[in-house]
Order: C-alpha cells, then structure tokens, then sequence
C-alpha cells in the first residue's frame, strides 16, 4: 500500500495535466514500513527523454535521482517511488515500464485523457522482475 495526501495526489495531477500530451514524471519521497509507503513529498523533475518519444516514455536523469537520494537522506525521509503520466493511455504499468523498473520501488502511473487528468494506480515490480503487481493507492 502506498499512502499520499490529498494534495500530493493533486500536485501529481497538475502536473500530468501541465505536461500533457507528454509525460511527466516525479520522485515520491517519504518512509516505507514493511507493508507500506507513505508519501511525504510528491517532488516532480523534467523527463529528460531525448529522442522526441516523451508522449511515450520518460527518464530521470542521473543527476536527478542522485539529488533525490542526497535529499532524502538529508532530511531523514527514503526514495520510495516514482511517478509518471500515461497521455490518452491507461494508468496501466507497460511492457517498457517493467523493463525499466527497479523491484524496490513503487511506480504510481496517472493517465491523462485529452488533457484531462483521470485513473491513478500504483504498481510494484516483482523481486524476480516478471511482472508489476499493484498496490493500493491510499489518500491520508
């Protein structure tokens, strides 16, 4: 389970809805117990992917994810996930998303139909890599 607030759900929304039709993409920041996330900061960072498909796919940079880490530590919270948008697509994690995932990670997935946003899921990789199950979205 992954727990957000209300207006980290919003925040993540916005952006969805600011970046359409491409994807946005975020670091959820908080602390994990053993069956659960909650998010304490929704922090959105650029897509950095270069080769004009960011309506399909997104990266973080290197960079970025280093911040992250450095900030999270920092101020006692942990990496626990990331988030992304899924223009006129399904909150459904993709093929590409599974093979770009890391098990440890919670990876929340909102889709933006005609700009607008809509469903929002998370999704957990497998420790073996095969498949994403998903985890419930809580609102605290």
């Amino acid at each position: 389970m992954i727990a957000l607030s209300k207006e980290d759900l919003e925040k993540i929304r916005r952006h969805a809805e600011a970046e359409y039709p491409y994807e946005c993409c975020g670091l959820l920041l908080g602390k994990a117990s053993v069956n659960s996330h909650e998010v304490h900061e929704a922090e959105p960072v650029p897509n950095t992917f270069e080769d004009g498909q960011r309506k399909r796919r997104f990266e973080i940079s290197p960079d970025e994810f280093f911040r992250a880490e450095m900030k999270a530590r920092r101020s006692g919270k942990e990496l626990l996930g990331f988030y992304h948008s899924h223009p006129d697509c399904p909150e459904d994690a993709s093929e590409y998303d599974r093979l770009h995932a890391l098990p440890v990670y919670s990876y929340l997935i909102v889709s933006v139909e005609k700009g607008v946003s809509a469903g929002i899921k998370s999704w957990v990789l497998k420790s073996d890599r095969s498949v994403f199950e998903q985890e419930e979205v809580r609102e605290i």
